[in-house]
């Protein structure tokens, strides 16, 4: 087998242990490590101060060519990570020294595996962030027009799941696009932090050589350069929690979404209709359609809390300086990523599929429903609130022991057209919606083009 920078003397079973599940999670990466390497031999080949170049101009650009092969390769399934490998960056070098002969062995010059999977990982984060966005946003628009469908159709708001005062399908729908848009911010405080460029921090201590790490900042399109480079090198990790962190808080909201479809979709509610073809059966029970995957919502949700933790509790007794533990962090912010992307598809999946019964919503309706509308009623004739508010409790306090009360059963569809101030039934803006989506999708979209411009301009 072909020397690596490994020790060949390393037993197997702990080499293995140690690689872990690196072959496989990094050819996630191998696109984000081109780029990187891209952006770090042009700044080699531009440094200032040395006797004679690391590498010069025209060799960088080879290495440049050579990684935009690599590049392709990657995007195309056909890149491999060898068991001699071990990692996405030393496939990429061992594909470069076998094109460009020694060339390729001194692209490594001034840089660690620590800042360089640092580096991947960033990138990385900030591609399926945003495309994360825009699966939010793409939700959200399922639950809009959903709302928008149903318009007025009055609904039974609930407190403790106990029926409450009169709402509206609309209203309903909105309120979870709105908590699930309210999640990109979260989002974007785990972008930010992703957009910090560690390179040149090597192993988290500098090199003696004049890097240029503004200069590599500038190529891979980062905010800013993270000054310190003892910080750069514990930042690692503490990204990956952030994002997951953000994550976890979305899926949380999913969760709801996905719960109270599950109620409302019940016989017993009947509410809303799910997809036939979103529903599994039964093997013994054939009448069974059941909401199987909004179950698993709840399940993804806590898996990804789990993650979460999982992160924090990785880092929180770690002493300072790259640790090997950081490797775990990769698998735990991926599958925090593929998970809620995934459950994010599926629901606007489910909701641009759910029908509602309009009558059954209506039929829903009980005189206490109303009691909140009855007490105000009595408030516009003159009746101090406290005193309105006793009386119709009284009233329905008679009614629950079995006592004779007269109480009001008002129409249901009345009673919410009554409702016209802001965010209520009747004071939705639809059009604050529109915009808010199409701002989300619009600041995405944009990133994203430059980032591939960026990754465009560097591998070619």
């Amino acid at each position: 087998m072909k020397k690596t920078i490994t020790d060949s003397t390393v037993d197997a079973d702990i080499l293995a242990y140690t690689v872990g599940d690196d072959p496989v999670l990094d050819l996630a990466l191998a696109k984000w490590d081109c780029m990187g390497t891209a952006a770090h031999v042009t700044m080699l080949s531009e440094m200032k101060g040395l006797k004679r170049p690391v590498v010069t101009k025209a060799e960088a650009a080879k290495v440049r060519k050579a990684l935009a092969t690599v590049a392709k390769l990657a995007d195309e399934g056909k890149f491999r990570i060898r068991e001699d490998d071990q990692d996405v960056h030393m496939a990429v070098e061992r594909m470069l020294t076998e094109a460009l002969g020694d060339l390729g062995k001194k692209i490594h010059t001034g840089r660690s595996r620590n800042d360089q999977v640092a580096v991947d990982v960033r990138l990385h984060m900030k591609d399926e962030t945003l495309r994360a966005e825009g699966e939010v946003a793409e939700l959200a628009e399922c639950l809009v027009v959903f709302g928008a469908k149903a318009g007025p159709v009055p609904l039974v708001g609930r407190t403790h799941l106990q029926p409450a005062m009169p709402s509206t399908v609309e209203m309903w729908a909105t309120g979870h696009a709105e908590m699930i848009l309210d999640q990109v911010e979260n989002l974007e405080a785990a972008y930010r932090l992703a957009d910090l460029n560690p390179l040149g921090s090597a192993a988290g201590y500098g090199v003696p050589l004049p890097l240029d790490r503004a200069r590599t900042t500038e190529l891979l399109g980062f905010s800013r350069t993270i000054h310190n480079c003892f910080g750069a090198s514990m930042a690692r990790g503490e990204c990956e929690a952030a994002l997951l962190s953000a994550l976890a808080q979305l899926m949380a909201v999913l969760s709801r979404l996905a719960e109270d479809l599950i109620l409302f979709s019940m016989p017993e509610f009947g509410y809303f209709r799910l997809p036939r073809a979103y529903c599994t059966g039964s093997s013994i029970m054939p009448q069974k359609f059941n909401p199987d995957v909004l179950e698993l919502v709840r399940s993804k949700a806590a898996q990804v809390l789990g993650l979460q933790t999982a992160s924090l509790s990785l880092l929180h007794a770690m002493p300072g300086g790259y640790n090997r533990d950081l490797q775990d962090c990769k698998w735990l912010y991926m599958k925090g990523l593929e998970t809620t992307r995934t459950t994010l598809r599926i629901l606007a999946k489910v909701v641009a599929g759910v029908s509602v019964d309009a009558e059954k919503c209506r039929a829903a309706f009980t005189p206490g429903v109303f009691a909140t509308d009855v007490a105000l009623r009595k408030v516009a004739a003159g009746v101090p609130w406290r005193d309105a508010y006793h009386d119709v409790r009284d009233q329905f306090a008679a009614l629950y022991d079995g006592r004779p009360a007269e109480v009001a059963n008002l129409d249901p569809d009345e009673q919410v057209a009554l409702k016209t101030h802001e965010g209520t039934c009747m004071g939705l803006d639809r059009r604050l919606y529109a915009k808010r989506i199409a701002d989300v999708r619009k600041s995405a979209v944009s990133r994203l083009r430059a980032l591939d411009r960026r990754c465009a301009a560097l591998l070619k």
